[in-house]
């Protein structure tokens, strides 16, 4: 019997990698809050017509990350501190919870894993690299994600990260980001001693932490 194992390749309608292409250059602040954007242009640059970016434009405004003007312009969302700290607190709620279901199922190949991403957290910090300091950090957590399996917590990261990540990209290169290295050490040497309680605790504090760290520096004065 023939074996099923070539699929067709699937392409990215012209809506979508519109929608990924911004929503990438808005989360890493290569799009600044704020910046205007308009419909003609960005089809101009991308060599396609209005009508997708128009839907692009409009998928990342319920997302929170565009916003539309009077008068049909449309921008760059500013960065809200009050929406990113309740999503801060969602978003250690659902990561404390993946840590839960994860924490028995853990190996030591994962474990590595954690250790890994957290030495390259800190370098990229001390480097003052925001994106690859971000990326660590991700890596650190998605291991948690990982291993419990859930698809569900991913999904609903998926609409409340967008709101956190601008932030941590404007913010999480100072000295005070160390502290998340820190407490990832903290959260490994739980995971050896298979403290599972412990993990969970530790995973929504870091989470929580953060968010207060990167909401009172951002603060108007």
């Amino acid at each position: 019997m023939e074996k099923d194992i070539i699929k067709p390749i699937k392409r990215l309608s012209f809506r979508d990698e519109v929608y990924q292409t911004l929503q990438k250059s808005i989360i890493n602040l290569e799009l600044q809050p704020e910046e205007r954007l308009n419909d003609k242009e960005l089809a101009e640059k991308f060599g396609i017509s209005r009508t997708p970016v128009r839907e692009a434009l409009k998928r990342l405004e319920d997302e929170g990350l565009v916003e539309s003007l009077p008068g049909s312009s449309t921008r760059v969302a500013p960065l809200k501190l009050k929406e990113a700290k309740h999503a801060f607190t969602v978003v250690a709620a659902l990561h404390a919870l993946a840590a839960r279901l994860a924490s028995p199922l853990l190996k030591e190949m994962d474990i590595e894993e954690l250790e890994f991403s957290n030495k390259t957290l800190k370098f990229a910090i001390e480097k003052g690299e925001a994106i690859k300091a971000i990326e660590a950090d991700g890596n650190f957590h998605k291991v948690f994600l990982d291993v419990a399996g859930n698809p569900e917590i991913t999904f609903a990261l998926e609409r409340s990260v967008p709101k956190i990540q601008r932030l941590e990209i404007s913010q999480f290169t100072t000295l005070k980001g160390l502290n998340s290295v820190e407490q990832h050490n903290r959260i490994i040497s739980a995971c050896k001693n298979q403290e599972y309680e412990k993990i969970v605790r530790l995973v929504e504090e870091n989470w929580l932490s953060l968010g207060v760290m990167l909401t009172q520096q951002t603060e108007p004065r």
